[in-house]
Order: C-alpha cells, then sequence, then structure tokens
C-alpha cells in the first residue's frame, strides 16, 4: 500500500467513527463550523433529536412543500463595513431557505440585548433589517425580546426562524452529486470573514473591503429556473468554515469526489493579502452572500449564464469537477501542479464572523 493510500485509508477510519466529545466543557471550537462543531452536533444534538427530516444536517428541513431554518447570530462587531447584525440575521436565514431551492416568505426574530444597549444602536439594527426583509422580498412576523445584566450578551444578539414554499420538481441533496457535475462558486470567497477580522482593529492591516451579506433567493430562483429538472443537485451557502467545508460536506454524503482548478477560485486581490498575511486559506473564511452549486454538466453552461446575468453572479465560476475517486475528499489541484487534500478544520480561524 503506497503512503498516498495509507493517508486515505486513515481518512476513512476515522470517518466511520462514532461521533463522540471528547472535551468536559464547551469550547469556541464547538461553535465554529468545522469538525469540533460536527461531532458537537452528531454526538450531542443528533443523538438526542434524530429523525428522518434533522438527519441531513442541511440548511434548513422539507416537507410537505415547506422548508423551514432557522440560526442565531452573534457576530461581533455588531457593525461593520457593509453590513451590520440586523441585515446579516435576515440574509442569513433567507439563504438558508434558498439553499434548500425555497422561495422565502416569512421570518421570525428573536432579540437578546444586553442591559445599557444602546436604544440608538437597537433602532439602527432593526432598520437594517426591515430594509433586508424589503430587498429579499419577505415579512418578519413574529419575535421576541430578553434582556439580560450588563456583560452578559455582547450588547445584542439574534435569532431568527424562516419559511418558505418548495416547489415540487425540485430535490436538492448534497448526497446528490455525481461524477461529472459542475462545482460553481457565485463570486469571490472570503470577503465577509476577512471584513468582520479586519473590523475588530486587532490587526495593523488595512484593506478596501467590505461584507458580500446579501439575499441569495432571487439569484437561486434564476439558477433553478434556467436548468433542466433535476440537474441542480445540491445548494449550499459557503458561511462558517467556508467553502472547503461545504465541499467536504458534499463529498462525503454523496461518496465522490470534488476535485478542485485552485487558478479557477475566485478570490481578490485584498482578501488574498489578508489572508496570506494572517496565515489563513481563503477556501476556509466565511462568506455570507456567495453559494457553492453542484450542476449536472450538461446544464453547467446554462446554469452560469444564468448566475451571471444576476448581479449577485456576475462573478460566479466553475471551480472544479465531481468525480469519482478518492471518495468523500475534496482534492485541490494547485497552481504549481501538485495535488492536496483539503479538509475540514476543527476550529475556524476567524471566530464570532456570524
Amino acid at each position: 500500500m503506497t503512503t498516498e493510500e495509507q493517508v486515505l485509508e486513515r481518512i476513512e477510519r476515522a470517518r466511520r467513527r462514532k461521533a463522540r466529545v471528547r472535551e468536559e466543557l464547551v469550547t469556541l471550537a464547538h461553535g465554529a463550523g468545522g469538525k469540533a462543531t460536527r461531532t458537537l452536533i452528531e454526538a450531542v444534538f443528533l443523538e438526542a433529536f434524530r429523525n428522518p427530516l434533522l438527519e441531513p444536517l442541511a440548511d434548513g428541513a422539507v416537507a410537505g412543500g415547506l422548508a423551514f431554518t432557522t440560526d442565531s447570530y452573534v457576530v461581533t462587531p455588531l457593525f461593520f463595513p457593509g453590513g451590520d447584525i440586523g441585515d446579516l440575521a435576515v440574509n442569513g436565514t433567507v439563504n438558508d431557505l434558498a439553499m434548500c431551492g425555497a422561495r422565502p416568505s416569512y421570518l421570525s426574530a428573536a432579540f437578546i440585548l444586553e442591559e445599557g444597549f444602546p436604544i440608538a444602536d437597537l433602532r439602527r439594527i432593526t432598520a437594517t433589517m426591515a430594509a433586508a426583509a424589503r430587498a429579499a422580498g419577505v415579512d418578519i412576523v413574529t419575535g421576541d425580546t430578553k434582556v439580560v445584566q450588563r456583560g452578559k450578551a455582547d450588547g445584542c444578539y439574534i435569532t431568527t426562524a424562516g419559511v418558505g414554499t418548495v416547489a415540487p420538481e425540485v430535490r436538492l441533496s448534497a448526497s446528490a452529486c455525481e461524477p461529472g457535475d459542475a462545482v460553481i462558486v457565485s463570486g469571490p470567497i472570503g470577503e465577509h470573514g476577512v471584513t468582520v477580522m479586519l473590523a475588530r482593529g486587532e490587526l495593523d492591516i488595512e484593506a478596501d473591503l467590505v461584507s458580500d451579506t446579501a439575499p441569495l433567493n432571487g439569484l437561486t430562483a434564476a439558477l433553478l429556473d434556467a436548468c433542466d429538472a433535476g440537474q441542480v443537485r445540491c445548494l449550499r451557502d459557503a458561511t462558517r468554515g467556508g467553502v472547503a467545508t461545504v465541499l467536504n460536506e458534499m463529498a462525503e454524503a454523496s461518496g465522490t469526489a470534488m476535485i478542485l482548478d485552485e487558478d479557477a477560485i475566485p478570490v481578490r486581490p485584498a482578501v488574498r493579502g489578508a489572508c496570506e498575511l494572517l496565515g489563513i486559506d481563503p477556501l476556509y473564511v466565511a462568506c455570507e452572500g456567495r453559494m457553492v452549486a453542484v450542476v449536472g454538466g450538461r446544464s453547467a453552461g446554462a446554469a452560469m449564464e444564468a448566475l451571471r446575468g444576476h448581479p449577485l453572479g456576475a462573478g460566479a465560476a466553475v471551480i472544479g469537477r465531481v468525480g469519482e475517486d478518492p471518495p468523500g475528499l475534496v482534492l485541490l489541484r494547485t497552481a504549481f501542479g501538485g495535488t492536496r487534500i483539503v479538509d475540514v478544520l476543527v476550529g475556524d480561524p476567524l471566530p464570532r464572523i456570524c
């Protein structure tokens, strides 16, 4: 057995093991969207709540023509170039529904506020939420408010939930990816995570960047309308853990290999430069207005035309294809002619970005 085969065998054995949380206390890594998060979800929440709708661990659950999702937002700072926690909460929930192939309709919003939080900041956040909801064509129809003692909530946390309708012919699943499919991203990656990190002012780095936060339901609708039925296999918004993490989830669920071309992955120079200074790979950096789409080969051209014809998809690119081997892994063909495995990180190099 070659060294490469031994590595692949070890990876496969590790993935077959039942998830188990080894830590006695929750750590920041458990909320970062990487391996630690996945382990926590599978070993604690899935173990307790297991049912057929939950088990795929997708962006939302689809049943009876309806899609349902929920999410919480704890970003710091609350305000950053290109957005704030308010439009992030609306767009994130709309996007989770859109990744199910749904047309979002209604949202709820629950606020946990810290004693002493400025009312002016709360008004600013709710104003951006209202504007984001109008832009996405949804209504915020119910909610809740709680106030905790000073120092207990970093100012403001927001939890949202959303519902939307799914057309009968739409069947999206990470397990549906097939060899020969095209792997597409809807635009340059990593802008949100880097923008938020730089907005904290902890690093002496300046870059002309704004968050890519945006509602993707119009873009997904255009994509689904342009492709033949069943040709859009899976959609994922590349939030925590970035493009690398969602592609690993697709590869594992479908038993296929995701083979990427490093030169084809769109990354703005400012993002690439900041990532190099921080020592991180843009593939792992969160986006809030970008998606990964796996589309059947015969509809790839129509998919690209539809995406590039939409303002939020003008920078769309085919970054790779689905292959057969090695099953369950993501491979990157580097600019130097080599190949490396793109695995899932344990935690996240940029915590608290959503």
